[in-house]
């Protein structure tokens, strides 16, 4: 279907992509993986055209349509959802204005004009039946349930959905085109985990084949069927999930590191032979030959030395008191909706607690009631009375950070003491390193602010952190860092997270803020998650209960019914 054969990509900067090779095959679902910056949207840039390669060629039938969901979703919110659902249909919307401004200009045309213009309205009619014109109304009908939407959303303006909702109407137009190939970058940014579930589970039941860039562990695993990683700018393509690729990569790896010991063992044992009797009369002959062979030799390349990436550990502080968070009789609203109604929490000393639930419950507004940085309208939100250092990491980073800030100034503001080979020394763990440290916060991508944020949480020691969304922006081995170090981290912890993988390996709590209230499950997510279930089967247990009550109650009654028809009769 579509194949990159030796794709290279060199910007003024520097090369981005050395030799990229892989291709995608019909239902294929292919997951493009790799640090920050290792050419995985160039790739999808390259693939749609929009971007030239260097060298190298992308193989693709000429009438091949790709459907591309980028990370900012196209939609106009002064739209209603079925007027931008419309917009897919570009020839058919034209054709559409043109027979709206013939039937206008008949109304007031005389006999010789409005004979033209029949003769016009009948050629667009026909050319709009031609591109299914009057067929579209259906297929934008038929798709709005399929994406989740209600009959009466088809009216509402699009500036009234969440996020969520926005993707999957940038995905519902998408869809509308037919593509053969779906490209999606980031498509789970920002979803809630409702949001990103349902976009699992529509796109694994799609026959289309696609290619997805993720840093989301969990829906990589779940959906793709092979792996294509970016290292260095060459590609390597691993057959099954993620889970498959890290095993198969970690097999690899060691293997060629165990051909490479034996190569470069024998390569030395041949070498030291040679030494010996070069000089020989009696073995020189023997030596020299050895000697021809070593040369010949093609040489194992020793195995790429894990990429350069974040490492850090949280600073040790003084020891908290047993209660960390207390909440109590916590009543809030934001507008019109309310989020808390008398809800209740008590966070101790050592919790690694996750807050769960859709985007819009409060998630977020209660860690800012914890830091002091929102009032509750009711009851109360805050830090235990007995020696609380809390650490807070805000969600949307360009409020955190001074934007006129340069990097060095960041740090070296919070630790004016420092000398700048300290503070250097700091921002090349988060790696930072030369003339980068001088550039503008402003100037800095999502990902590399949310590095920087994190920097400044290593100069303040907190025993209870509070991070809003940590690994937004993170690339996987960043991600990886920061759930090693929150691991090892010995005080409290309150996380807001979409990411479920890293919610499974951090949290030994979870927390659902459902229907005001916040509900604890006194286990990781997995345990949260088998509990959720475990709670579905009891209420369809309920559900089957009540309809069998009812058929068997609608059974007595018609049996009452009969019985008195047979009674009225026979009294007759």
């Amino acid at each position: 279907m579509l194949r990159l054969e030796h794709i290279s990509k060199i910007y003024p900067t520097g090369e981005v992509l050395k030799d990229v090779t892989w291709e995608v095959k019909n239902s294929d679902r292919i997951g493009l993986v790799g640090v920050n910056g290792a050419g995985k949207s160039t790739q999808m840039q390259i693939i749609m055209g929009h971007v030239e390669p260097t060298t190298g060629q992308v193989i693709r039938p000429n009438d091949l349509k790709i459907g591309y969901l980028t990370q900012e979703f196209d939609v106009d919110p002064s739209r209603t959802v079925r007027e931008e659902l419309w917009t897919v249909f570009e020839a058919a919307n034209t054709t559409h204005s043109e027979l709206m401004a013939v039937t206008h200009a008949m109304e007031g045309a005389d006999p010789d004009e409005l004979d033209q213009l029949l003769h016009k309205m009948d050629k667009l009619q026909r050319r709009f039946e031609g591109l299914n014109g009057y067929g579209l109304d259906a297929e934008i009908e038929k798709i709005l349930p399929e994406m989740g939407f209600e009959p009466d959303d088809g009216d509402r303006l699009v500036c009234t959905f969440s996020g969520g909702w926005q993707m999957r109407l940038s995905l519902a137009k998408i869809m509308l085109q037919d593509p053969d190939l779906l490209l999606l970058d980031e498509p789970t940014n920002h979803l809630d985990l409702e949001t990103i579930e349902w976009l699992e589970g529509y796109l694994k039941d799609l026959k289309t084949p696609m290619v997805v860039i993720s840093h989301d562990r969990e829906f990589l695993d779940r959906l793709c069927t092979q792996i294509v990683e970016t290292e260095r700018g060459v590609s390597t393509t691993y057959l099954g999930n993620y889970s498959a690729y890290l095993a198969q990569k970690a097999e690899n790896q060691a293997a060629q590191q165990s051909t490479y010991e034996r190569q470069q063992k024998e390569i030395a044992k041949q070498q030291e032979f040679v030494e010996r009797f070069r000089a020989s009369a009696t073995r020189s002959t023997q030596a020299k030959s050895r000697e021809k062979q070593l040369d010949k030799i093609e040489r194992i390349d020793a195995p790429v030395a894990n990429l350069r990436t974040l490492k850090f550990t949280f600073p040790p502080a003084p020891r908290s008191g047993r209660e960390v968070v207390q909440i109590e009789d916590l009543s809030h609203s934001y507008g019109d909706k309310m989020l808390f109604l008398g809800a209740n929490l008590l966070i101790e000393r050592g919790d690694r607690i996750a807050f769960l639930g859709p985007n819009g419950c409060g998630k977020s507004t209660l860690l800012r009631m914890i830091v002091g940085l929102e009032t509750p309208e009711d009851g109360s939100a805050g830090f235990g009375p007995h020696n609380i250092i809390p650490g807070y990491f805000e969600q949307n980073q360009a409020e955190a950070l001074d934007l006129e800030k340069t990097v060095l100034e960041t740090i070296h503001d919070e630790v004016p003491d420092w000398k700048n080979e300290e503070v250097r020394t700091l921002l090349g763990r988060f790696l930072f390193s030369g003339e980068m440290v001088y550039k503008p916060v402003g100037a800095l991508s999502g990902g590399e602010k949310a590095r920087l944020a994190l920097a400044k949480m290593l100069l303040r020691p907190a025993n209870a952190l509070v991070l809003d969304e940590p690994t937004n922006h993170l690339d996987i081995p960043a991600k990886e860092m920061l759930e090693s170090a929150l691991k090892d981290y010995d005080g409290t912890v309150l996380i807001v997270s979409h990411d479920r993988y890293f919610i499974s390996q951090v949290a030994t709590k979870i927390v659902e803020v459902r229907d005001g209230e916040l509900v604890v499950y006194n286990g990781d997510y997995h345990y949260y998650l088998d509990k959720l279930a475990e709670q579905e089967a009891q209420a369809q247990a309920r559900r089957q209960a009540e309809a069998d009550a009812a058929k068997r109650e609608a059974k007595r009654a018609k049996q009452k019914e009969k019985e008195a028809a047979r009674k009225k009769k026979a009294a007759v």
